[in-house]
């Protein structure tokens, strides 16, 4: 009975609640230091940012230190507006530690579900130069600036570099045919690494819609202004900015850099996480009810 009383004590309103506070000091330390950083040639984004799973830069612990990088002042300022603007509501009504799990929950599944539309997206790729790398062949070599493992994935810095093996490799082809084979094999696996690096994930996005998620269900008929001006209901707002992330995602074209499908990610681990709760309240509502 005790824990059931505790399930449901109202807390005690804070503007700026503890877990809230913490966050945002921890990500305005991690911004600092990126800045700091980036001024003696370190990318802490590239070293704490979120790498495609298969990438030689991949660290596990990236899962969670992405949610603490940002790529810019605009980026962390909205994120953690976002942050205090929805995140001290729901912990002045969950509490601190349920606030927390249900920030990392979100923040790890926008992770998981950016991971698994990256691998949708570049398997082909990966396994047309894997393909190269296992039989080379020069007819192969030829459609490589025309495949999508190309078009689709090299960088201006990486065609340039394409650019410059060709003009090699045209030139060993005619005396040494095997040597100038082997230099495209080495080419093709330096690509391979440089296209599976390039994706990374930075910001907090992932647990901030999350959070909006949130709020939208619990508190569903709260007005939110957009642009400070125009009221629409939480419920309502929250629904059609996932519709937008949603076509956003479908639709984006290259260079588009949002993770629009980590948002939808946080949106979607949050909903579950927050049915489980509700059906494991429930529960417990019937077992204190029908002993």
């Amino acid at each position: 009975m005790q824990h059931f009383m505790e399930q449901y004590r109202p807390q005690r309103f804070s503007f700026l609640p503890e877990v809230v506070k913490n966050l945002l000091i921890i990500n305005g330390i991690f911004f600092l230091a990126t800045v700091v950083l980036q001024q003696q040639g370190i990318d802490l984004n590239d070293i704490l940012g979120l790498h495609y799973y298969e990438a030689e830069k991949f660290k596990w612990w990236q899962f969670f230190t992405y949610m603490f990088m940002h790529g810019s002042f605009g980026h962390i300022f909205f994120n953690m507006f976002a942050l205090w603007m929805f995140g001290a509501a729901l912990e002045n009504v969950w509490g601190g530690r349920k606030f927390l799990n249900y920030y990392f929950i979100t923040g790890l599944g926008a992770a998981l579900v950016q991971q698994a539309i990256v691998h949708y997206e570049m398997q082909p790729a990966i396994s047309y130069m894997n393909d190269y790398i296992a039989t080379p062949d020069y007819e192969k070599l030829k459609d490589f600036a025309n495949s999508v493992a190309f078009t689709k994935f090299s960088s201006q810095e990486m065609s340039g570099h394409f650019n410059e093996f060709i003009a090699k490799f045209n030139v060993l082809v005619n005396t040494d045919y095997a040597g100038a084979m082997s230099m495209s094999v080495d080419y093709m696996k330096e690509f391979r690494a440089d296209v599976m690096n390039a994706p990374v994930v930075v910001g907090a996005s992932g647990a901030v819609f999350g959070l909006l998620l949130a709020y939208g269900m619990l508190f569903p008929n709260n007005l939110l202004y957009v642009y400070f001006a125009f009221p629409i209901k939480a419920k309502y707002f929250v629904m059609i900015y996932g519709a937008v992330e949603l076509f956003s995602g479908i639709a984006s074209m290259p260079g588009d850099n949002v993770a629009h499908f980590a948002h939808l990610g946080g949106l979607l681990f949050g909903f579950i996480t927050i049915m489980i709760w509700r059906y494991q309240n429930k529960r417990r509502r019937n077992d204190f009810f029908n002993p």
